[in-house]
């Protein structure tokens, strides 16, 4: 005996639920198939590293020789197609992992400068255009800009071309991927690569920054496989696929990896520390289930 949930349903609605699945079924194919790409791509990754269940046993402590918490940094890099990542339960949130990489590389007099128009409110406070937080960006004598997206949502290339020549102080320029709080659209893969195509015009050795919280398996490719230096990301978005109760991660050149690793715990210890306790086996499951899941969301 077959059932179908339809039935429950007034006839009319049966029809029109009917319909709408017949005109979506192409993009739902899509979806299908970036789900499978991705998947198959994570899937390799833990090929690649040979994941096994002594992984997933954690640490306690300092975190010192966690193999487990060693070899997500190596997965994350390898999917991401980094030299590096970190890949904390000590990183709290998106923001928290978005300031550390900013902390880690800017210092005072150097400027950081938003291609895609004024951040959300929490990194905001963290720069420091709004409230009066001690520890900002501004009280380190960290300047700030940005260029207002046009009325389409779009970066304005011609005001930011001309804020990027003229700024001289300039040493990250970040995009965020997603539209936060705005109304405007999520920038896709393809734009983002010709944002930073833009920048590295102007500023080839500029440090290129991607918010990519909301972006992971959203497409079959990540900013970082076209010139992003550095990417940051929550892991209760998609990364963790609703599995990781805490953390985030960050991913980039190795440089960079180390200094940001040095501001989130100590200089010289960096990210060799860094107890994943209880956290590290729902860290590999969320990233393993992290296509199907955003797929799904999509």
């Amino acid at each position: 005996m077959t059932f179908s949930w339809k039935e429950k349903l007034p006839k009319k609605l049966q029809q029109k639920i009917t319909d709408v699945e017949k005109q979506i079924s192409e993009r739902l194919s899509d979806i299908d198939e970036q789900v499978a790409y991705n998947q198959m791509r994570v899937l390799e990754c833990f090929r690649e590293h040979h994941v096994a269940e002594e992984d997933f046993a954690g640490s306690t402590g300092y975190g010192y020789d966690d193999l487990g918490r060693d070899k997500l940094d190596a997965i994350y890099a390898d999917y991401f197609h980094t030299e590096d990542a970190i890949v904390r339960p000590q990183l709290i949130s998106g923001t928290h992992a978005i300031t550390t990489s900013l902390f880690g590389i800017l210092r005072p007099e150097d400027a950081l400068f938003y291609l895609t128009g004024m951040p959300y409110d929490t990194i905001q406070q963290v720069i420091g255009v709004v409230g009066n937080e001690p520890g900002n960006l501004k009280d380190y004598k960290i300047d700030f800009d940005y260029s207002p997206l046009l009325d389409n949502g779009e970066v304005d290339f011609e005001i930011a071309g001309k804020k990027l020549r003229e700024n001289k102080k300039i040493k990250v320029v970040a995009i965020q991927r997603s539209r936060g709080y705005a109304l405007r659209k999520s920038f896709t893969v393809a734009k983002i690569r010709e944002m930073i195509s833009f920048v590295r015009e102007i500023l080839p050795e500029v440090v290129i920054f991607i918010d990519n919280c909301y972006g992971e398996f959203s497409e079959i490719q990540e900013p970082t496989e076209f010139g992003a230096d550095l990417m940051a990301g929550s892991l209760y978005k998609n990364a963790g696929a609703g599995i990781a109760k805490t953390g985030a991660y960050i991913v980039g050149k190795k440089k960079l990896i180390k200094q940001v690793g040095n501001r989130l715990n100590v200089p010289g210890a960096g990210k060799n520390e860094g107890a994943t306790i209880g956290h590290i086996r729902d860290m590999y499951h969320g990233f393993f289930i992290a296509p199907s899941v955003t797929g799904d969301a999509i």
